[in-house]
């Protein structure tokens, strides 16, 4: 059994920074790939940012050099998102994803339970 608990997020001015994390805990694997997805309203889910097991991270575009993705050092199934200089279009409910190899099993998904993030003036 995997958890996926988040904290952070709320209301934010447009320029302003959130900070959003996620511990996950129960039967981790050690590859895996922690994310963030969000979905606007009536929009599809779309992955945010992701970082995998040996620190390799991937951003949607319109996020690259405003959001920073990271793992705890002293936790490494803990994750984090840095947003900083957001705008209304940041507006969602942000996800935490964690994807991760089982042996002889392959490849599952978790979720976290979404946490809304507004950004209005």
């Amino acid at each position: 059994q995997v958890q996926l608990v988040e904290s952070g997020g709320g209301l934010v001015q447009p320029g302003g920074s959130l900070r959003r994390s996620c511990a996950a805990s129960g039967n981790i694997f050690s590859i895996n790939v922690l994310g963030w997805y969000r979905r606007a309203p009536g929009k599809q889910r779309e992955l945010v940012a992701s970082i995998s097991y040996i620190g390799n991270t991937e951003y949607k575009d319109s996020v690259k050099g405003r959001f920073t993705i990271s793992r705890d050092n002293a936790d490494k199934n803990t994750v984090s998102l840095q947003m900083n200089s957001l705008t209304p279009e940041d507006t969602a409910v942000y996800y935490c994803n964690l994807k991760q190899d089982i042996p002889y099993r392959g490849v599952a998904e978790y979720w976290g339970q979404g946490t809304q993030v507004t950004v209005s003036s």
